[in-house]
């Protein structure tokens, strides 16, 4: 019996502390936090808390086995970093371009396809996490990535940032 009253305090101080945390990560995501390129013409938007959410939910189903802490399992030179995504041609440093990668990727000069080895929609048969994403969960996905510049910055990716 006391065994148990034990483990039901263990579990409760863990579940206060995960709420928490929880809280304090949200504050953290102030609008600024959360303004990011909507496109390659320097639009600025302002991605929702529960875009960032459903972006990262989507981020840790369909991404970080390959991008854990917006790394590149592949090819460690590369980054989710915002200078690494900004140095890539075409730039993905906005939301717009990076939802056209995850539709069509190509390699990071831009010159080959790489549908095959990048999951994508346009290959979900081989992709089944990319299968049933929207174009609204993939700007979700989008703007978590880029959120996560702003907010971890030089840790996200471990890569070098925009001055």
């Amino acid at each position: 019996m006391l065994k148990r009253l034990i483990w039901v305090v263990v579990a409760a101080v863990f579940f206060a502390f995960q709420l928490n945390i929880s809280s304090v990560g949200a504050l953290e995501l102030n609008e600024g936090a959360r303004t990011v390129q909507l496109n390659g013409g320097g639009e600025e938007v302002i991605v929702s808390l529960q875009d960032v959410k459903e972006g990262q939910r989507l981020f840790v189903n369909a991404c970080s086995y390959c991008h854990n802490g917006g790394r590149t399992k592949t090819n460690p030179n590369v980054t989710l970093g915002l200078a690494d995504l900004a140095g890539a041609e075409p730039p993905r440093d906005n939301i717009v371009a990076i939802v056209d990668y995850l539709k069509n990727p190509k390699t990071y000069d831009g010159e080959d396809d790489i549908s095959l080895f990048h999951p994508n929609t346009t290959r979900s048969d081989l992709y089944s996490e990319m299968r049933n994403l929207t174009d609204d969960d993939l700007e979700a996905l989008a703007g978590y990535i880029l959120v996560q510049s702003n907010v971890r910055g030089i840790t996200w990716g471990k890569g070098k940032e925009l001055n």
